[in-house]
């Protein structure tokens, strides 16, 4: 990213991009950018984006310089995807100017914090973001095409700042890519799993599917079924973990949308069979609604949790949908989410995504029967962090 630190020139002016604006975009992107840059393609993809904002700055000379923002679907994050400006324009408060009219843009647009990624080694642009309130709360090595490391920041950018607004205290949770459409449910467990367990070989395919295999309901409204929270909690009990289940139902799960009886039938007998195998292994079923302060209370005690959501929300799309806990503060829930989506998202965008309270009340209530659900796990033996996960 490209920036500059003073104020805003009066006669600059600012507007959204249109497809007219192509070829000063992407002469301006070949010269900001030596490596990294956002293809023609991709710029008159951002021009159409109902998700983004691009902005311009311009001047009676033509363009000044840019800012693209992504605006992360169905929770309260964006992220400053692009900042560039002309050389001719450096100095004059461009990049900054740009900057407050998206943080503002964003805001108007429901979103809470702006999230960016920058060269550890542009310190010109490192001091206009600290500058402008953003703070560091992880890195990235190797980021870049020519190797650089990326510090990642963020800002709230929605009414007044709180204590403990940055990421320190949240849990330190790998984050990792579930492999098929079906197995949110493995990589979850698979990140609160290696939260516990950092020592542990890494995280894989091959785990992914096993755990896949254990847990899985067979069927799902279509396709490969997806994962029983009990299912998952017994795997998770298997490899070494206590392990709590939150239902607020105790009928048979996801056969709702299920139009064949033989398929509902053989749901049901999974459904028991897991319950069945819960009472022997010792794995605690609470038939309760699992509200918001459970899930603080269980980070405070040191578990790592899993949550069902609906990712209609997220995607458009009335899909179960297993994320991981990683933080609760008093605006937002934090989740990483293990899918990512090809060509508009990348891995910085699934972690640690803010979920304002109420949003999330409505996405942790799955389809017509409202299903509501939740798993903790903790390695057994292990004893309460000082860390509180409520606030």
């Amino acid at each position: 990213m490209d920036a500059d630190s003073v104020s805003g020139e009066p006669d600059h002016k600012y507007r959204l991009a249109s497809v007219a604006d192509l070829d000063a975009l992407d002469e301006l992107e070949r010269q900001s950018f030596d490596s990294d840059r956002l293809s023609r393609r991709s710029l008159r993809h951002w021009i159409k984006a109902e998700h983004g904002v691009l902005l311009l700055a311009e001047h009676a000379q033509g363009l000044l310089g840019y800012g693209l923002v992504w605006l992360h679907r169905g929770t309260r994050l964006a992220r400053l995807y692009s900042l560039a400006v002309a050389k001719r324009a450096r100095g004059q408060g461009v990049g900054a100017a740009l900057l407050t009219r998206l943080e503002s843009q964003a805001a108007e647009r429901g979103r809470i914090f702006m999230r960016l990624e920058v060269a550890r080694s542009n310190t010109t642009a490192v001091t206009l973001y600290k500058s402008q309130g953003y703070r560091v709360f992880g890195e990235y090595s190797d980021y870049y095409e020519d190797r650089g490391d990326a510090l990642r920041m963020q800002k709230r950018i929605r009414v007044a700042r709180f204590q403990g607004q940055g990421l320190s205290d949240a849990q330190p949770i790998p984050w990792y890519q579930q492999t098929t459409e079906f197995t949110c449910g493995p990589a979850s467990l698979m990140m609160a799993m290696a939260s516990q367990m950092p020592d542990e070989p890494a995280l894989n395919q091959t785990l992914e599917l096993d755990i896949w295999r254990e847990a899985t309901t067979i069927f799902m409204t279509s396709g490969h079924g997806g994962c029983h929270p009990v299912g998952l909690a017994l795997s998770a009990r298997q490899r070494g973990f206590e392990a709590q289940v939150y239902l607020n139902t105790n009928k048979p799960l996801f056969v709702e949308s299920v139009r064949s009886e033989e398929k509902k039938q053989i749901i049901g007998l999974v459904h028991q069979q897991f319950l069945d195998r819960a009472r022997t292994q010792k794995v605690s079923v609470i038939y309760q609604d699992v509200s918001q302060a459970i899930l603080s209370d269980w980070l405070a005690a040191g578990y790592a949790v899993l949550v069902l959501i609906s990712t209609y929300r997220l995607d458009g799309k009335k899909a179960p949908h297993w994320v991981c806990l990683t933080h609760i503060d008093e605006h937002c829930l934090y989740v990483h989410d293990p899918d990512l989506t090809p060509n508009q998202q990348l891995p910085l965008d699934c972690q640690h995504l803010p979920i304002a309270r109420d949003d999330f009340d409505k996405m942790s209530a799955f389809g017509a029967e409202r299903l509501r659900t939740a798993v903790a796990i903790r390695r057994e033996g292990s004893s309460a962090p000082s860390r509180t996960g409520r606030v």
